[in-house]
């Protein structure tokens, strides 16, 4: 089981501090109604999960804030007494009835009083399987607030924190993405202070949340550097030296020298995958720092990098179980995975293809959707299990096993029964779902034109989308900011794709907001602009920047009249460089109602590597689900790959502007 989190403790002790200074709202919220006593009776009667579980399901619908909180505190008891600890609380986790339970906390969380939510906060984390709980994070955000209400007591109080209490102070900051530069400076004075007495695993969370929160301060990192070359050069634990390197590697100076090269390449034999991962990350970030160098030392740096090559290829190789490797992919995400290592990787995962099942399909499809790496087998493997195992799989794992499908737009052989299979196993759990993943479930299912009548329904309603905007209240900026994106994104495929739902459009002040931020054109740009307006006969025949009805950015726009020539836009054509307004009257007017009679709008979309798969010229779901709605609007779309503009064939500019003018007057589409 998981160590309590020392975030955890201390939230506990500023919370007690809280009750102390606060004892009249601590009275306010111990109040509870005499009528909860019968139903905590009975859960004292439990005696397994099963029977908890069962009173859970009874009772849903009326259990209180203070109940809730009750069964929580029961479910963990009754764990204490298993002996196998891990297994069982895959067990308690994987349960609907825990899920539901889970659902009622998020939704009651605001009515506990400091104790209740403070113990479901730690059986939360106890039975945690995501590195980021929403209900964990809704409670340390709820918790945080609690202790902000008196932000002057605490700043008072700031400079009386223990190490510990500091280091928590801290994660709660990165956790809110807070940069209140007063209590960082208050807190970071704390954390120099006990600098000496951190371990290891809190030097990286250290250096990790004051990278995250932009701090400043050349003392108190060379402080750092030096405690933890201290440490590296006394280590010889694999996980722990992977740990050293990963903090060094993120300060503002990350420069190793060659002891700390040695240190790792000590250890490298005893090292599992997630190690090599997090050493050749930090091997390719001091490689990027250190590039205009080009010493001895970057040299050692390279021959770093092939020893980890040669040492994940090592166990990849010897890998003899599947459940052995999927151990290590837990929590290892395949977009830092090395390239070199990538390739053997998927090989490996193939050569166990016949081993994917029930259990694990979840887990490797997670995977692969971190990967970018299309792997026809190995989605045509997957989509085989959920078909024909699709009872024994967990509700909840079927947004994960359809979303590689999206990511990498891709549809298996029995695509129509592979999706509908998945979403009638999901249906009945709709209402009970958390409400970002049933975003981000219809969303992955748009990017594969797939459009299932009731999953929509049950999104776009008043009281669906009343209960997100109060579940996007407790969600930091950025991740709060993630799900509302999704939702439009969502919003503006159904408008485009299935008129027939009569779904409104209701994002237009949010699209205008996010695209403020839209910046002028880049020193490749404006070339490309440039050679656009020589091949199209002047300047005013081609817009940059563009933004259609529904808000989608065009990197460049021009019109053919029926004779394929060149019109002119006139007064209407933007400055070099310049943010243009809304090209079109309505944003809901179609494209070609405001052409000339023959005449066709023309899209020229550049893709950058992250918009196709990582081992093939093959579009990724989202570009393809753009390339279709310019279509819907009107548009022939043309999309150039970096890959092809960069390369060797179009190297002159002869070359290039001879390529657009095929694409843009002959017959092809996409020059992919």
């Amino acid at each position: 089981m998981k160590k309590t989190p020392v975030f955890l403790e201390s939230l506990v002790t500023n919370m007690l501090r809280l009750r102390a200074i606060c004892p009249f709202s601590w009275r306010v919220f111990q109040f509870r109604p005499i009528s909860c006593e019968p139903l905590i009776i009975q859960m004292n009667k439990c005696t397994d999960e099963e029977q908890m579980f069962g009173f859970i399901e009874r009772n849903k619908a009326i259990l209180s804030e203070k109940q809730v909180g009750c069964a929580f505190d029961m479910l963990w008891k009754l764990q204490k007494q298993k002996t196998s600890l891990l297994k069982n609380a895959e067990y308690v986790r994987d349960h609907p009835q825990f899920l539901t339970l889970h659902n009622l906390a998020t939704n009651k969380f605001k009515l506990m009083n400091d104790d209740t939510l403070v113990n479901v906060l730690y059986v939360t984390q106890q039975f945690a399987g995501e590195a980021h709980d929403p209900l964990v994070e809704a409670l340390v955000t709820e918790a945080w607030r609690r202790l902000e209400r008196l932000k002057s007591t605490m700043l008072l109080m700031s400079e009386d924190l223990t190490g510990e209490q500091a280091l928590a102070v801290l994660g709660a900051m990165g956790d809110m993405e807070s940069r209140n530069s007063c209590l960082i400076k208050r807190v970071t004075s704390v954390l120099h202070k006990h600098l000496d007495g951190y371990k290891p695993l809190e030097l990286l969370k250290i250096t990790q949340e004051l990278t995250f929160l932009h701090f400043q301060r050349k003392e108190f990192f060379a402080k750092l550097r030096e405690l933890l070359l201290s440490y590296l050069k006394n280590s010889f634990i694999p996980t722990e030296v992977s740990v050293l390197v990963r903090a060094i590697s993120l300060l503002p100076s990350p420069h190793l020298d060659e002891v700390g090269i040695s240190r790792i390449e000590a250890v490298l034999p005893q090292c599992d995958l997630n190690n090599l991962s997090s050493f050749a990350t930090s091997v390719l970030r001091w490689i990027q720092h250190d590039h205009m160098y080009l010493d001895n030392m970057t040299a050692k740096q390279l021959k770093l990098l092939q020893k980890l090559d040669h040492y994940g290829r090592q166990r990849l190789q010897h890998s003899n179980s599947l459940d052995l490797l999927r151990k290590e992919l837990k929590s290892l995400k395949g977009n830092t995975f090395p390239e070199s290592l990538l390739e053997e990787m998927i090989a490996t995962l193939q050569h166990f293809m016949d081993d994917i099942n029930y259990i694990n399909v979840g887990e490797i499809a997670s995977f692969i959707s971190s990967t970018d790496y299309l792997s026809t087998l190995l989605l045509d493997r997957i989509a085989s299990v959920a078909v024909q195992q699709i009872e024994k799989i967990h509700p909840f794992t079927i947004p994960a096993i359809i979303r590689p499908f999206s990511v990498l737009n891709y549809d298996p052989p029995q695509r129509d029964e592979f999706l509908g299979t998945c979403v009638q196993h999901l249906n009945s759990y709709l209402g009970i779902l958390d409400p970002f993943i049933l975003v981000f479930l219809g969303f992955s299912l748009a990017t594969l034109e797939y459009f299932p009548e009731d999953l929509l329904k049950a999104i776009f309603n008043i009281k669906f989308l009343a209960r997100l905007d109060s579940q996007l209240e407790i969600l930091s900026p950025s991740r709060s900011a993630r799900v509302q994106f999704h939702l439009m994104e969502l919003n503006r495929s159904v408008c485009l794709e299935c008129p027939e739902f009569q779904i409104p459009w209701f994002h237009d002040r949010f699209c205008q907001q996010y695209n403020k931020g839209i910046g002028g054109m880049d020193g490749t740009q404006q070339q490309i602009f440039k050679m656009l307006a020589e091949v199209l006969g002047g300047i005013n025949c081609v817009k940059a920047s563009v933004l259609t009805p529904y808000y989608h950015k065009v990197d460049f726009e021009c019109i053919l009249d029926k004779r394929k020539k060149p019109l002119p836009y006139g007064s209407h054509n933007i400055a070099l460089g310049q943010l243009p307004e809304m090209p079109w009257e309505s944003n809901i007017e179609i494209v070609g109602s405001r052409l000339p009679p023959g005449a066709e709008r023309i899209a020229l979309e550049f893709l950058d590597s992250k918009a196709l798969c990582r081992n093939i010229p093959h579009m990724k779901g989202k570009s393809a689900m753009k390339k279709r709605h310019l279509e819907i609007l009107g548009y022939r779309v043309i999309q150039i790959s970096q890959f092809e503009w960069n390369s060797m064939a179009l190297s002159t500019k002869d070359a290039r502007m001879d390529y657009l003018r095929e694409c843009i007057f002959g017959e092809v589409k996409s020059c992919l």
